[in-house]
């Protein structure tokens, strides 16, 4: 049962495929030091994680983004992604916030596959322990987190992560995506590309299909409450 939109049509969400193609060859590029938050720095980006058979994990962002721009687009919203194509570099992390920020997003969803140990599994959803946006915008973000554990348990295929964080909820302090966010923003872990089962999933279209319905779903949950 798809989500309800009521109250969700016409407004901006912004998906973040995380990584780029042209990172691997880019180092200087990626490597700089950008703004993470609350006076700390770190890298623009870095070039992901992969599979044991090679697929990456920014082709795999960046195929479950195309496919949740789709979905809410067929609902009326309009839909920004912070890269356009898997050929490119970066944006950097902070850039990726500042384009959620500058288009005051009513959400923003980084979507992301971890690099775990080979015998963990599941899903995560990463949120700031402070965002620059202050309580009322880290409550929001906490109340997108919620809405898309229900829709990936329900829809997603994995398993919240049983090897980090709890029950599927990470509140971090390094991310500058979400540390720099003004708007209501989290972000997705779509599984372990270093688990075998997880990595099927990711591989097979119709498993990331299920996952960018349920980020979809989550979503459109969210904006129609």
């Amino acid at each position: 049962m798809r989500a309800n939109t009521v109250g969700a049509t016409g407004k901006v969400v912004v998906i973040d495929p995380g990584h780029d193609g042209g990172n691997e060859t880019h180092a200087a590029e990626i490597n700089q030091l950008v703004p993470q938050g609350f006076g700390q720095e770190k890298a623009c980006d870095t070039t992901g994680t992969n599979g044991a058979d090679g697929y990456s994990e920014h082709e795999f962002n960046f195929q479950v983004s195309l496919l949740v721009k789709a979905d809410l687009e067929q609902h009326g919203l309009r839909v920004i992604l912070t890269r356009n194509s898997d050929t490119g570099v970066g944006p950097c992390v902070n850039v990726r916030a500042a384009i959620g920020n500058n288009a005051h997003a009513a959400a923003a969803i980084s979507i992301h596959a971890d690099g775990g140990p080979a015998s963990g599994r599941g899903y995560q959803l990463l949120e700031a322990e402070n965002s620059v946006g202050g309580a009322g915008v880290d409550a929001a973000s906490h109340r997108l987190a919620v809405d898309l554990h229900s829709t990936f348990d329900q829809e997603s295929g994995l398993i919240p992560s049983n090897y980090v964080g709890a029950d599927g909820y990470e509140p971090r302090d390094d991310i500058a995506g979400l540390n720099l966010s003004t708007v209501p923003k989290i972000l997705v872990e779509c599984g372990n590309m270093r688990n075998a089962s997880d990595l099927a999933l990711e591989e097979s279209a119709a498993g990331r299909a299920r996952m960018a319905q349920a980020i979809a779903d989550g979503i459109l949950r969210f904006l129609g409450q």
